[in-house]
Order: C-alpha cells, then sequence, then structure tokens
C-alpha cells in the first residue's frame, strides 16, 4: 500500500499495473488499469467507475473485475445506491458499516449487496466545476471508515479518473466523443428506454412503474437490467399484465 495519496503518485501506480489481454482499448482500458491499482493500494475488495448519460442513466466503464462489475450493476438494477447518491448530491458517500445502512437508507441494494461480501462502500463523485460525469466505488469486505490516508489516496484515484475522461474528451469535442467504446457503452442506456416504452404498453402503466417492473424482474432472474432490456427490445421477452 502505497504511503502517499498525491495524483502523481497515484498515475504512477496505474502505470505499473500490467496491461491484461481483456482490458478495453485507450480510455476504458486505462479506468480499468485505474481500478485495478486502486483495489491493490487502498484497503477494497474492488473498485468500480460509473458514468452517467445526459438523462442520469448509469452505465459501468471500468471495473477492478467481474464481481465489482456486478456490484457497480446492482445499484443500477435496484435504482439505489452510493454511487447513484454520489452523483446525484455532488459530494462523497463513505458507508462505513453496510448492515446499518441496510436498515436505514437502502433497503434493497443494502441487503442485497451485503450477500456479496460487501460490508463498507464509498462512492466519490467523479466532477469539474459544474460538469458531472460519474462516480468511483470503493467496495470492503470489513466494515470500517477509511483512514485520512486512504481517503487522500481514493481522492486522489478519483481525480486521475476525471482527468483521464476529461482528456479522452478533447477540447471541442461533443460529450461522448474522444472516448472509445462510450458511445457503445450508453447505447444499452438507450435499449433500456426503449424497453421500457414497450413495457408501459404491454402492462398498461406509466413509465415508473415500467422501469420497476423491469427491475424487479432482472433482480428476481438474477440478471442485469441490460441484458433484460435486450431481450424486450428483440422480442424475445414479454410482460403480459396481471389481468391475461
Amino acid at each position: 500500500m502505497t504511503s502517499s495519496g498525491s495524483a502523481d503518485d497515484v498515475r504512477a501506480l496505474i502505470a505499473d499495473e500490467p496491461r491484461l489481454s481483456g482490458d478495453k482499448p485507450a480510455a476504458f482500458g486505462g479506468l480499468q488499469r485505474l481500478c485495478r491499482a486502486a483495489t491493490r493500494s487502498l484497503p477494497a475488495m474492488g473498485v468500480g467507475v460509473i458514468v452517467m448519460s445526459e438523462s442520469g442513466e448509469p452505465t459501468t466503464v471500468a471495473s477492478s473485475g467481474p464481481d465489482c462489475e456486478a456490484l457497480e450493476e446492482l445499484q443500477f438494477t435496484l435504482g439505489e445506491g452510493p454511487c447513484l447518491d454520489a452523483y446525484v448530491l455532488r459530494r462523497p458517500v463513505l458507508t462505513p458499516d453496510l448492515g446499518k445502512a441496510a436498515r436505514t437508507r437502502w433497503l434493497g441494494y443494502g441487503p442485497a449487496a451485503q450477500d456479496q461480501g460487501v460490508q463498507a462502500v464509498f462512492a466519490f463523485p467523479l466532477q469539474v466545476g459544474a460538469a458531472r460525469l460519474g462516480a468511483m466505488d470503493v467496495y470492503r469486505t470489513t466494515p470500517g471508515a477509511l483512514s485520512f490516508a486512504s481517503l487522500s489516496r481514493a481522492l486522489s484515484f478519483a481525480d486521475v479518473a476525471v482527468k483521464s475522461l476529461l482528456d479522452a474528451h478533447g477540447p471541442g469535442e461533443r460529450e461522448g466523443e474522444g472516448v472509445p467504446g462510450l458511445d457503445d457503452a450508453l447505447e444499452s442506456r438507450l435499449e433500456l428506454y426503449q424497453a421500457q416504452g414497450m413495457v408501459m404498453v404491454q402492462l398498461g402503466v406509466g413509465l415508473a412503474e415500467a422501469m420497476s417492473r423491469l427491475r424487479a424482474y432482472a433482480y428476481a432472474q438474477d440478471r442485469r437490467v441490460s441484458d433484460v432490456a435486450v431481450d424486450i427490445v428483440t422480442r424475445r421477452l414479454t410482460f403480459e399484465s396481471d389481468g391475461k
């Protein structure tokens, strides 16, 4: 564990992180290495990075591994969790005892994350000025607050993640351009909107209820919301109203 939390030290840790054959290209690959480096450097079981579309729909763009990516997706499936709160509130959401939060704050996400071995989670908004890009989550298997040194280091990792995303965008480019794979990542959110509309028509309910039904189905089937949305859009899955 590095003794310093400076941005230069964090960049050095990321540069030393080995590239894996399954890493994504360019900016996303760098963010994957950032997540793995942060996991090694912090007292963490995993680290994930999400970005938000203009309409506020989250997409996991990098994680330290499949287990962590599943934890990120769990928040989207249930529609609640620390990264969503950190993005909305524009400040870190520090949860040293997820068991307590499960009883008072995230009645769905808390117990579900605990079932995956998470006992503490710390979410940091990725933002600069008024611009919000997403959030970074740090997961732990044991309860307890981050030390001052670990908190400082986590904030430095979040700052480097923001800089990586901004550098990838480049000056004068429209949002979503310049980050290889970002359009593909956000395309799944467009499919989710389309699926939401189809479920609304199939069940004769409002948009909010349609999304709740879609998320409930995904959670009950232990699937990602995005995968269920694809099945709905391609008509491999149809929701039937209770009266049918």
